[in-house]
């Protein structure tokens, strides 16, 4: 645990780290619903789409390295099992189609996720502007990311 960070962040650390571990839960689950749906699809385009699923899965493992990195930072731990994640997450967790080539219902899925952690990473941004630089930046760089996938999957509509 840093003292320094934890003074620099501000007042309210504790509910930042909660924050911070819900939006850790939203992208551990992202990542396995978006690579465990690249692996069943099937069909016209499927390969396209389940390229692109794999590329995003890998950034929001990404993701989640990075806020267990700061969540540790401030002296936190990581939500440590999957049980956790499902328990706190905001987003959730859409299993993947049982039809496997609906990749219309794929992407829009995808969308509703991503669009989910816009608004995560929108409160968390809110919550750390002015009191927490550094969380500050990290969320603001996430949710940039986030929105590249927005972005991405409602060009595939």
């Amino acid at each position: 645990m840093g003292e320094k960070a934890r003074e620099l962040a501000g007042a309210d650390v504790e509910r930042v780290l909660e924050e911070l571990n819900k939006a850790y839960a939203d992208e551990w689950l992202a990542f396995y619903q978006y690579w465990v749906t690249a692996k069943v699809l099937e069909g016209r385009y499927s390969g396209f789409v389940a390229g692109e699923l794999k590329r995003l899965a890998t950034e929001e493992l990404e993701h989640a390295d990075e806020l267990a990195e700061r969540i540790v930072q401030l002296g936190g731990r990581p939500l440590g099992s999957p049980n956790q994640w499902t328990e706190q997450s905001t987003c959730g967790y859409k299993e993947p189609p049982r039809d496997a080539k609906d990749l219309d219902k794929v992407i829009r899925d995808t969308i509703d996720g991503e669009r989910c952690a816009i608004s995560v990473y929108k409160k968390l941004m809110d919550m750390t502007r002015g009191t927490d630089d550094v969380t500050f930046q990290l969320i603001q760089h996430i949710l940039e990311e986030e929105l590249e996938h927005e972005d991405t999957f409602e060009n595939l509509l």
